[in-house]
């Protein structure tokens, strides 16, 4: 037995909101959420811009209420999964629940807060901190605290993490093993991450630019994005309208480089086309693509290249939206997969800021400005991780 999978809900917090409707807003006012660091405490708080969540971990725990140490990724994965799961977490009765959740991150800025005592050997008094190193932990922490008993595993493929969550939960409600799913993803920013980063020389010392000739790099954000999925007979229960349905999904990899995608964009190109075949689309259907476009002058050449050669030369409007939130890792997937279901909602595409100069090697530019009362009715987001491990979804209007 096939069943589609349903969005009926969403769950976000990012630099540019703390909930669905500040993110919205935001966005359709062109408001970007990337500035210098004021919760992170890092030797590059004044070089390096980022999309921070500008509230501390007592205001993000006091958001849902939890009384226990978590790491700041498990808040934003609570605040978020809370936004998209609250209004139907108390009437479940029969139905299968399962919870799909992505990050990269894990405990690491609890650990960072402890490394120099636990080098030095004090290793018992920071227990309570260290047992959220690993992401799984922090995935079993949300799942703990909303009592999800049912399916539950952590997803981490770098920046594809959250996309390939969602497509896990897609393909089981599919093959009826569950009613509804909870999919998506979270990440905070630490010190490690930043550090890793700016040795990879990929970081800008300005609000990024994604796909603009000029762009020197992207900048890193945190937040949390969640999708609610349900099959026919869990909408029935909870009489709920959908969203959009999740259309198509692939994953490929181009197995080019640890922290490059080929120049050709090999794996992105195989992601998309698989997703468009799964979906049963044509390329001239997709009215908008979201793009994985982190600023980067691999990422954005390879993507933007393997687009003009898929689309042929017919590309649709396209925007990434990093230059709003920073780009969030192993949550950016499911951040983006929020967007792309208002952009079906709300018939609106969202502009690439801070684009000026159009990029030698591809023939197409991104959207500049907000695009409303669009008939958006197929989206396709991207998301390309370390290690080559490319994904795409594809989001339908029901």
């Amino acid at each position: 037995m096939h069943s589609k999978s349903y969005i009926v809900n969403t769950g976000i917090i990012t630099a540019i909101g703390n909930n669905a409707t500040v993110c919205l807003q935001s966005l359709q006012k062109g408001e970007s959420g990337i500035s210098y660091p004021s919760i992170l405490k890092t030797h590059w708080q004044d070089t390096f811009p980022v999309g921070e969540v500008k509230m501390s971990n007592a205001e993000l725990a006091a958001f849902t209420g939890i009384h226990e140490q978590l790491p700041r990724t498990a808040l934003l994965s609570a605040i978020a999964v809370q936004e998209a799961w609250a209004p139907y977490r108390h009437e479940v009765g029969n139905l299968r629940v399962g919870f799909f959740s992505a990050n990269t991150v894990g405990g690491m800025d609890l650990t960072e807060a402890v490394y120099d005592a636990v080098k030095n050997g004090v290793v018992k008094e920071h227990h309570a901190q260290l047992k959220y190193h690993e992401c799984g932990a922090v995935t079993e922490a949300v799942r703990r605290h909303f009592q999800l008993d049912g399916f539950c595993t952590t997803l981490s493929t770098a920046c594809s993490s959250s996309a390939n969550s969602i497509m896990m939960a897609a393909q089981m409600i599919e093959q009826d093993l569950l009613d509804v799913a909870i999919a998506g993803g979270a990440d905070a920013l630490s010190r490690f991450t930043l550090n890793g980063f700016n040795t990879l020389m990929i970081l800008d010392k300005q609000p990024c630019r994604p796909f603009d000739q000029e762009r020197q790099g992207l900048n890193l954000g945190e937040g949390a994005g969640y999708v609610l999925l349900m099959n026919e007979r869990a909408m029935k229960q909870y009489q709920v309208t959908p969203i959009c349905t999740v259309s198509g999904y692939a994953n490929a990899n181009d197995a080019y480089h640890q922290t490059a995608s080929s120049p050709e964009g090999i794996g992105n190109k195989l992601a998309m086309s698989h997703a468009l075949h799964k979906s049963g689309l044509q390329p001239q259907q997709i009215d908008y693509i979201n793009l994985h476009g982190t600023g980067t002058a691999n990422n954005d050449s390879s993507e933007g290249k393997a687009i003009e050669v898929l689309f042929d030369g017919q590309i649709p409007a396209a925007s990434s939206t990093k230059a709003f939130t920073g780009h969030t890792l192993g949550a950016a997937a499911g951040v983006e997969a929020v967007f792309s279901t208002w952009a079906i909602r709300e018939g609106i595409i969202f502009p690439n800021l801070r684009w000026q100069h159009a990029m030698e090697d591809i023939s197409w530019q991104p959207v500049t400005s907000l695009r409303t009362q669009q008939p958006v009715r197929h989206v396709l987001s991207n998301s390309f991780g370390f290690g080559g491990n490319c994904s795409t979804l594809i989001f339908s209007k029901t």
